[in-house]
Formats: structure tokens, C-alpha cells, sequence
């Protein structure tokens, strides 16, 4: 796949949960080297696209390819850092042996861990019991792990859920440093305010995709100053014309 190729690519991906259609057959584009938002309230459906992207999503029809390869291929298992929304970590270990475990699994290098640590600001815990950890701590520790062996796609679920302002903005900042080495960042969440610190928004409601846009194009399109009234317009909008979302007629997120 050549390099300015985007780093997730999704055609007519449709997701049931038994009768009912969670995704109803979405059309997206993810470009390389961004931080990209994906927004909207819970139930809307983030997880389960999130999951279609990893690979750990039964998926009823449509195309997933996420860095060249179609979705949860064996060579992508090294390519993709993915964190849930529960934290990925064993209480019984430390911080360190939590890193160290997951590193030898991926073949990642003992002074990668140590770097890791320090990175996530987890150096003063880095002894400590993960049973012990704060709720914002275990947050960052799942997100040292999804960090191990530099992976190019980083997806996230709503990973500053809990945390007080200071360590999302924290967060936030290391986000922005990831993407500007290269990594392609995905990152879940329903506080709307997070939307500005985002290079490109995924709006998602219901399912179904109602905008994609830059942060400054999307408060232009919608007329408003925040990105909550901008989503709140978007449904509005969405509602009076459904065949019609704001954005390309594919929903691309390249800018184009």
C-alpha cells in the first residue's frame, strides 16, 4: 500500500447484534498521521466500529482495510495498538511486569518498556501492584501497553473516561506527540469539549455517521462556536434529511 494511502478504509460495513442492525452500513475513510475523533453519545456505536477495525468484530458483510490488509490479519497483530475501555492488565502483576509480560508476547525490547513507562507519566507506580493503581492509572497503564513495539495504528476506547482535566489534557498532549512521529490515531469518545484537540472528527449517532470535518470546518458548516452545538445542529440537520450528511457522499475524512 503506498505511504499517503489512508490508514483505515471501510466499504459498506454492516454490524448486527442478533435482529437488531448496529451498523447499517457505513462508508469511511481514516487518513495516516492524525489524530482523529470519534464522538458521539454511548450506545451510538463506537465500540462496535472501533472492534470492526481490530479485527475482534464479527462483521455480517462489507470491507475492512486497515493498514493494506483486510481487518484482524495475522500481520497486523504488531501494526495495531488497541486499548478498551476496561483496563487490559493483570491486578497479581506491577506496572513493569505488566509491560515486560505483554512486550515478550509482541517482541518488544526491555529498554522500549522502561521508555514506555516514563512516557505515561507511570514512573512513580511503576513497583506498585496494578490491584493498587488509581482508576487513572490503570487507564494509562492499558495505554503503555497499547504503546509497546511503536504500532502505527493506535485505537483507543474512550480512553480519558475518568480521569480528572489535568491528565486528560496530559493525554491529549502525548496523542498529538504520537501523531506527529507517524502513528495514526483513532480515539473514542462522548465528552464533546475533547473534539478540538482532535486534527478530524467522526461524528456518530444512532450508528450511522452524520458528519466528518476538521474541528474549525465543522463549527463553519454547522454556524456554531462549540462542538456540542455543532452535533446538536448536525442531528437536526440529519433529521430533516436523512440521505443527505454533512461531508463527502463517501464520508471520506481526507479533507478532499
Amino acid at each position: 500500500m503506498e505511504a499517503h494511502a489512508a490508514a483505515v478504509s471501510i466499504t459498506g460495513l454492516i454490524v448486527r447484534r442478533g435482529k437488531n442492525l448496529v451498523l447499517p452500513g457505513l462508508d469511511l475513510e481514516i487518513p495516516r498521521g492524525e489524530v482523529v475523533g470519534l464522538l458521539g453519545p454511548s450506545g451510538c456505536g463506537k465500540s462496535t466500529l472501533m472492534r470492526s477495525i481490530v479485527g475482534t468484530q464479527i462483521i455480517a458483510s462489507g470491507d475492512v482495510l486497515v493498514l493494506g490488509e483486510t481487518a484482524g490479519s495475522a500481520g497486523l497483530r504488531h501494526r495495531i495498538g488497541y486499548m478498551t475501555q476496561s483496563p487490559s492488565i493483570y491486578d497479581d502483576l506491577s506496572v513493569t511486569e505488566n509491560l515486560r509480560y505483554f512486550a515478550k508476547i509482541i517482541g518488544a525490547s526491555t529498554p522500549e518498556v522502561q521508555a514506555i513507562i516514563e512516557r505515561t507519566d507511570l514512573s512513580s507506580v511503576a513497583k506498585a501492584l496494578a490491584a493498587d493503581l488509581s482508576g487513572g492509572q490503570r487507564s494509562r497503564a492499558s495505554l503503555a501497553i497499547a504503546l509497546l513495539g511503536n504500532p502505527e495504528l493506535l485505537v483507543l476506547d474512550e480512553p480519558t473516561v475518568g480521569l480528572d482535566p489535568v491528565l486528560r489534557v496530559e493525554l491529549w498532549e502525548l496523542f498529538a506527540q504520537l501523531a506527529a512521529e507517524g502513528a495514526t490515531l483513532l480515539v473514542s469518545s462522548h465528552v464533546m469539549d475533547e473534539a478540538t484537540r482532535c486534527d478530524r472528527l467522526i461524528l456518530m449517532r444512532e450508528g450511522k455517521i452524520i458528519a466528518q470535518e476538521t474541528p474549525p470546518r465543522l463549527l463553519e458548516l454547522t454556524n456554531t462556536t462549540t462542538a456540542e452545538d455543532a452535533f446538536l445542529a448536525l442531528i437536526h440537520a440529519s433529521e430533516e434529511n436523512q440521505s443527505k450528511p454533512v461531508g463527502t457522499a463517501k464520508h471520506r475524512a481526507t479533507g478532499e
